[in-house]
């Protein structure tokens, strides 16, 4: 049976606290630097591939945008007061914004500033990708605070021809059929929707690394959320649509709340019937429909790609309250709840590779007792310790997965795979 790791909860957190000061968004040196320091992380006998494409390449029907680069960002009162300034927090400006030196009255700077009204101590997350302009964050109470006088509005960016940076790794296994596992990179400094699921890909790519013998070839994908996995598709597309058996888009996966499944367009794929197994046997989790999709699932599943691809989550981006706000920092994620969720997904893998259609190797009912599998001494409070052997081998006819199985019998697929492995080495049990 394949084994996790019992305490790398913490060691996930603490990757996640180096990535979140980094200054990320759709392109740029952020992006880089983020990459470059979980290759560091990695060590040198493991590493993520890097590779740049170009601003202006087509990706299907979308464009590379130019490349964006923040040097300095601030507001400043008349006697020179910094009011805001992304040294202090890179939220305080809008992604993407276009350079500006410019005196202005606070009336007019209000025409450039971005609050969250309903969370009056927050400081939003916002960008313009996709048309130039130039903005400002603060929270509404920093805003209302401010007394009428002139403001200095000060940004030192710039957008040029460069390229887009992504990041992938293969680890081959016995088969060429596929696992895909993805996350973002492309959000400045919140931790659970965006350092989170790169720091716990990189633990479940050391993991698989890790793994004695591999059924699956698994794929690893850090890229830019949205035009990020649409170039990586219009280059790949066609090889997943023949290899990828199943694929998990990891987001906001650092809190200690609920477990999260968005499912695939059609809801049935083996990626979400495992993991739908995994976290039914955890207890409480929230399931939502594709049409509550949001981030990189959105991609995979778009007509003419349709890929098997599902997205999980603990709390759900967009469902909680800190999402997209300075209040999604460090004090949100939590060493246990990347445990959590690290277990989640390692059960994922593991039910994965063993997840075939099987067959007992004998007609009738096995004779257990002679293979030591069933106890010589025959008392009724020691039957529900064979009962899901015997249930397991009374499905394994050929017809059903383990999935499945688990799923008739109400036992864990968890639970069933050392059952398999002892009933494979005592001749029982083949796959189809």
């Amino acid at each position: 049976m394949l084994q996790y790791k019992d305490c790398v909860g913490q060691d996930i957190y603490e990757l996640a606290g180096k990535l979140f000061p980094i200054h990320r968004s759709l392109t740029g040196e952020g992006v880089r630097q983020t990459l470059e320091e979980i290759n560091s992380y990695l060590g040198k006998d493991m590493k993520f591939d890097i590779h740049e494409v170009p601003s202006g390449a087509q990706a299907f029907d979308w464009t590379v945008p130019k490349e964006w680069k923040i040097r300095e960002a601030y507001i400043e009162d008349e006697v020179g007061n910094h009011i805001i300034d992304i040294k202090e927090n890179n939220l305080y400006v809008m992604g993407y914004s276009t350079p500006v030196d410019m005196w202005v009255s606070l009336e007019e700077l209000k025409e450039h500033i971005f609050v969250q009204d309903d969370q009056p101590d927050a400081i939003p997350y916002v960008t313009s990708y996709y048309k130039e302009r130039y903005g400002f964050c603060m929270s509404k109470n920093q805003l209302d605070a401010l007394p009428d006088g002139k403001y200095h509005m000060y940004i030192d960016s710039e957008l040029f021809d460069g390229s887009l940076t992504y990041a992938d790794a293969i680890f081959k296994g016995e088969t060429d059929e596929e696992i895909l596992l993805t996350s973002y990179i492309c959000h400045p400094s919140m931790a659970n929707n965006e350092c989170s699921g790169p720091a716990l890909l990189t633990a479940l790519m050391q993991y698989v690394g890790s793994l004695e013998h591999r059924r699956y070839t698994y794929r690893f994908l850090l890229n830019p959320e949205t035009i990020g996995s649409l170039v990586y598709l219009s280059k790949n597309y066609k090889h997943l649509q023949e290899k990828l058996v199943a694929g998990i888009v990891l987001s906001c996966v650092g809190d200690d709340r609920d477990y999260s499944i968005i499912e695939s367009k059609y809801a049935d794929t083996i990626a979400e019937k495992a993991l739908k197994n995994i976290l039914n046997s955890r207890g409480k989790h929230s399931v939502y429909s594709f049409l509550k999709r949001g981030s990189d699932e959105r991609q995979y599943n778009a007509p003419g790609i349709d890929l098997p691809v599902v997205g999980f989550c603990r709390s759900k981006y967009g469902e909680y309250p800190e999402y997209h706000t300075s209040l999604d920092n460090m004090g949100l994620i939590s060493p246990s709840g990347f445990q959590g969720s690290y277990e989640v997904m390692t059960q994922w893998i593991q039910a994965m590779e063993y997840n075939k259609k099987y067959k007992v190797t004998v007609l009738g009912e096995p004779q257990l007792g002679k293979r030591g599998l069933y106890p010589t001494i025959s008392r009724k409070d020691m039957y529900g310790n064979i009962l899901a052997m015997r249930d397991l081998i009374a499905y394994a006819d050929g017809k059903n997965d383990l999935v499945d199985i688990s799923n008739i019998i109400h036992v864990p697929v968890t639970e069933l795979i050392p059952i398999v492995d002892k009933l494979k080495n005592g001749g029982l049990l083949e796959g189809c």
